[in-house]
């Protein structure tokens, strides 16, 4: 029998809290059986929720909570002082090694403190940023980081294109995963400083497919696997994605149904729009994970429904079964074994120099 999955859902977290989390929980543990739910909050609201469902309830588990962290308190007082709350508790119990994954879309802040607070990042790891995981025109391809790391050093970057190519093989299976700079032109002497000195550095880096800049405007096309770029930009970009994507659905619908002759093409193109637009449909793929941490943490949006939550809880099987954090451990010692071995056979050189 496979493996059980112990995915803690911040029960608290987000904006329609504790509907949407507990709904979306129970609709991955009725999709697939490995899962077991780990519902973390307030216990008289969630049992509340739990009442309107049919589920197997020995495979759902309340740890209470009592305290929430709202999405305005600042993070790190907020993890500091609000020991119990849901969010808090939850990352306890992956630190703790009760639980495989949280899931939260309670604050971005407190959930990337908390994560590297308290889960803890892998060793050798600079900074563990936010991926999520972008549709395109050619599937989908992942953004990172988009929200962790603002002001991120070029070394920084450079680690975010090893690990995101790491999740992209083994998550993905895709096996040379492309590797884009997000720039504003294609040119390589083009952009800030933080591009302009690390795009050498991608492009000299023995470990990843780097192909080069890539506009915003290309990134919708899937023109590369794995986009790397600093939070603030990171972002942006997935605001603003997302609010495009929102606001051209509302527009095609509100010109379907504009008129009589419109409402019957609608019928006619509706098979081939539909499928078209569910490619584009973000909350498909669950949420971001935080890349680089000792245990598995990931973050939703704030206004994530039951679907989102649903897909999110599915994701962390197969996060667990490819052992991403497993894989990207054993590249960083790699590594670090790789440069020590490195420094030895120059020091070994040196001495050899010194002694003629």
């Amino acid at each position: 029998m496979s493996e059980k999955v112990r995915v803690v859902v911040d029960a608290m977290g987000g904006d329609y809290a504790p509907e949407e989390p507990v709904k979306g929980a129970l609709e991955a543990l009725q999709e697939n059986d490995r899962i077991e739910l780990i519902l973390v909050g307030q216990e008289n609201r969630i049992k509340e929720e739990l009442s309107k469902y049919q589920y197997d309830a020995s495979r759902v588990r309340i740890v209470p909570a009592d305290e929430i962290i709202e999405t305005g308190e600042p993070p790190v007082r907020a993890i500091q002082t609000k020991k119990n709350s849901s969010l808090v508790v939850g990352l306890n119990l992956v630190h703790k090694g009760e639980a495989d994954a949280f899931v939260s879309s309670g604050s971005t802040g407190a959930v990337l403190v908390g994560g590297q607070a308290i889960v803890k990042k892998i060793r050798g790891i600079h900074r563990a940023p936010l991926a999520p995981l972008l549709p395109t025109a050619n599937g989908v391809s992942l953004l990172i980081d988009c929200g962790a790391s603002v002001d991120a050093r070029p070394a920084h970057l450079v680690q975010f294109a090893v690990i995101g190519s790491i999740y992209m093989k083994q998550v993905l299976g895709i096996q040379n995963p492309r590797v884009g700079l997000v720039n504003i032109g294609v040119e390589e002497e083009k952009g800030n400083a933080l591009c302009k000195e690390t795009y050498p550095l991608l492009a000299d880096c023995p470990y990843i497919n780097f192909i080069g800049n890539i506009e915003a405007r290309d990134i919708s096309k899937g023109v590369a696997d794995v986009y790397v770029t600093e939070a603030f930009v990171g972002n942006v970009i997935l605001k603003m994605y997302e609010g495009v994507a929102s606001t051209l659905l509302h527009e095609i619908k509100d010109a379907i149904y504009s008129t009589t002759r419109s409402k019957i093409g609608g019928l006619l193109i509706k098979p081939a729009l539909k499928s078209t637009l569910k490619k584009f449909d973000a909350t498909a793929y669950g949420g971001a994970p935080l890349l680089g941490l000792k245990g598995l943490v990931v973050k939703t949006h704030g206004s994530s429904k039951a679907k989102e939550f649903k897909n999110t809880v599915l994701q962390c099987i197969q996060f667990k079964e490819q052992d991403v954090n497993g894989k990207i451990q054993e590249f960083l010692a790699q590594e670090s074994a790789a440069k020590e071995s490195a420094r030895q056979s120059a020091d070994g050189t040196e001495q050899q120099n010194d002694s003629q």
